[in-house]
């Protein structure tokens, strides 16, 4: 029984790779994953691409194939307790799929729970990311699995898929629907099939009469009206938060300001947006201009204060600072380096000289001996030497190129000298 009131994407969602449109260099004639879905045997993989550009339906499609048990979980929703338990069904029932939507929002422990059911080969892994796995995904999970790239669908090909669906749906072929104007279903989908099938379903769907004829006025109206076009827990809730804080990092105001209007406008958690600012004030923004972490944090409690409409004005005031501010990841850096460092040396012995020695016994064995007491000498400085034996002279900290944290490396060097090549 044909179900209408599936949305139209999954109504047409296609069940064979003739059926795709796309993608022609890996799944066209010659195509390599038409190959190796054809051979039955499988690899673990990672489909990298765009949203809606079929990702998901080739994990179906290969599913249906192989006639293989096939498993859904979304990085969004689930944790280490769902991929475990979808593991285990695995070992009852034999080999299986186990898709995983929007793989690179998987944390470190969720991927690290993947790989030996992948190596030992209980699943068959099938990633799907908008983003480069190279730096999203483990790189002992990213060896084990073959990355495909999917193409970003062309305008004709999102145009011959209306065509295909406005006479191939039992629900809209009863309609004549003659699309006169296409420019505003491909701006507010945006290159996601998905969305511009669900978009035309809508459209059609608002329209009354039996003879429909479609135009950019039309649709702009309508999804004004009724489409949430700003998805909050879909992939395009990370596509502009992503375009947002970049933007800022680019010190472009006019594309930050903008990427904030697309959140509010699409009801974004104000909360959610001044988190993100407060982490970049840090991060991208650092000790080039200190002051930029005071207004972060300064705006994210004032919006909890005032909250929408007037939020808005707080958060573009902070965005434009933001964007206009002097850039440096050098402290983002430096963390990094370190944490680097604490996970290849592990738990190093801290020097005795600069040991805590709350007690007798403690300053008798050496604890807190030697130490050198800066303020008593001049400029406040002496050299010691406060790093573990083993990971001694390690720079970590390599000031930025800006005015402000110039003048932390002359001082640095002025007060080491030579020793950490400043």
């Amino acid at each position: 029984m044909f179900d209408t009131s599936l949305p139209l994407a999954e109504r047409m969602r296609p069940s064979s790779l003739d059926e795709l449109i796309g993608q022609e260099h890996l799944v066209g004639e010659n195509g390599i994953l038409r190959k190796t879905i054809k051979s039955g045997v499988v690899p673990s993989m990672i489909l990298w691409g765009p949203p809606g550009v079929g990702k998901t339906t080739i994990a179906n499609i290969i599913a249906n194939t192989v006639k293989s048990p096939f498993y859904t979980l979304s990085a969004v929703s689930s944790g280490v307790k769902d991929v475990r338990e979808a593991i285990d069904k695995a070992k009852r029932l034999g080999k299986a799929i186990l898709f995983i939507d929007e793989i690179h929002r998987f944390n470190k422990s969720q991927q690290d729970a993947l790989l030996g059911a992948v190596e030992k080969g209980t699943i068959t892994l099938i990633g799907a990311t908008t983003e480069n796995p190279s730096f999203e995904v483990n790189s002992a999970l990213l060896s084990r699995c073959q990355v495909y790239t999917l193409k970003a669908l062309k305008e004709e090909d999102l145009l011959n898929l209306v065509k295909h669906v406005l006479t191939s749906d039992e629900k809209l072929k009863k309609k004549e629907v003659n699309i006169k104007e296409h420019k505003a279903l491909l701006n507010i989908s945006g290159g996601d099939a998905r969305k511009l099938l669900n978009l035309v379903d809508l459209v059609v769907d608002s329209l009354s009469g039996d003879k429909i004829e479609v135009t950019d006025k039309k649709v702009m109206d309508i999804a004004q009206q009724r489409v949430a076009i700003y998805d909050k827990t879909g992939e395009q809730h990370y596509d502009i938060i992503s375009a947002f804080i970049k933007s800022i990092r680019g010190s472009d105001p006019n594309a930050s300001v903008y990427y904030l209007a697309r959140m509010i406008e699409g009801g974004e958690d104000v909360k959610f947006i001044a988190r993100r600012l407060l982490i970049l004030a840090s991060e991208d923004i650092g000790n080039a201009n200190p002051t930029a972490l005071v207004i972060a944090n300064n705006a994210f409690q004032a919006v909890n204060v005032i909250g929408y409409p007037e939020a808005r004005i707080i958060l573009s005031q902070c965005v434009t600072y933001l964007a206009c501010s002097p850039k440096s990841n050098a402290s983002y850096m430096a963390i990094n380096k370190a944490q680097s460092l604490v996970k290849q040396t592990g738990d190093l012995q801290v020097p005795m000289a600069i040991r805590n020695a709350p007690t007798k016994l403690m300053k008798d064995e050496g604890y807190g001996k030697g130490y050198q007491y800066a303020h008593n000498f001049s400029n406040n400085f002496v050299e010691m030497e406060f790093m573990p034996d083993e990971v001694k002279n390690s720079k970590l900290y390599d000031p930025g190129k800006n005015a402000r944290e110039e003048e932390m490396r002359k001082r640095l060097k002025a007060l080491w000298k030579d020793k950490y090549g400043y």
